[in-house]
């Protein structure tokens, strides 16, 4: 661990210690978990959309959307990045249905984000994706997270991402078991986010759980602390 040293207060103008500077990747905050069942997949975030870390200004923000009805993709960071992104994945994705005609499988789909994200690796888009859904023909379920210019790190588990993502693994990996059932999936999902955002000021404000299965969709609002 680094330390700044304690320093009175800088005067007008003057550059600010780098070590107490905010991340870009913070200045919204987000939490964001994704979790592979028996032959379901899903896929949560909280609604908290704060400024600067310090106000909070809305408590239903969509992090997570909808590219087609067994394929989420979930964005942390910041919030323009979030939705520029968000209209590129569906205008790929839009464009791929009309040349193939068919809906693109969930590996697909993340290569084709990896590749968006690393066109821009030298001025990045300051977002982390994660992909989750079902393989339209087998029922496979598909996870995978990345960072910010596109490296996949998939996942036959649980993937998280956002400000919290140390208390958000700790309790994945406290309440994670294989081979759950849409139900069970959707009350351990449901459980390990209000869990760890309850423990990060810059996250919570409640969250929407999304649980895909080859032929239903489960939608829920799950209600949080509100301070």
């Amino acid at each position: 661990l680094v330390y700044a040293e304690p320093q009175s207060r800088p005067a007008r103008g003057a550059p600010q210690n780098p070590l107490l500077a905010m991340s870009i990747m913070s200045y919204n905050g987000a939490a964001i978990i994704a979790m592979v069942g028996k032959n379901c997949v899903a896929i949560a975030s909280d609604l908290r959309f704060g400024i600067n870390q310090q106000q909070t200004t809305a408590v239903d923000m969509k992090k997570i959307h909808k590219i087609h009805d067994h394929l989420y993709v979930g964005l942390s960071g910041l919030a323009t990045d979030q939705m520029t992104l968000a209209q590129k994945f569906k205008f790929r994705h839009n464009l791929y249905k009309l040349r193939e005609g068919r809906n693109m499988k969930p590996e697909t789909f993340a290569h084709v984000v990896s590749n968006v994200l690393y066109e821009k690796r030298f001025g990045p888009y300051y977002a982390e994706p994660v992909v989750a859904g079902l393989d339209p023909v087998t029922g496979e379920p598909f996870i995978t997270g990345m960072d910010l210019i596109g490296a996949m790190a998939p996942t036959t588990n649980f993937v998280v991402c956002g400000n919290n993502e140390e208390s958000l693994f700790g309790v994945c990996e406290s309440m994670y078991k294989e081979n759950l059932e849409p139900e069970e999936l959707f009350e351990v999902i449901a459980q390990c986010l209000l869990a760890g955002v309850n423990r990060d000021c810059l996250s919570g404000w409640g969250g929407v759980v999304h649980v895909i299965s080859k032929d239903k969709l489960i939608t829920r609002t799950l209600k949080g602390r509100m301070d």
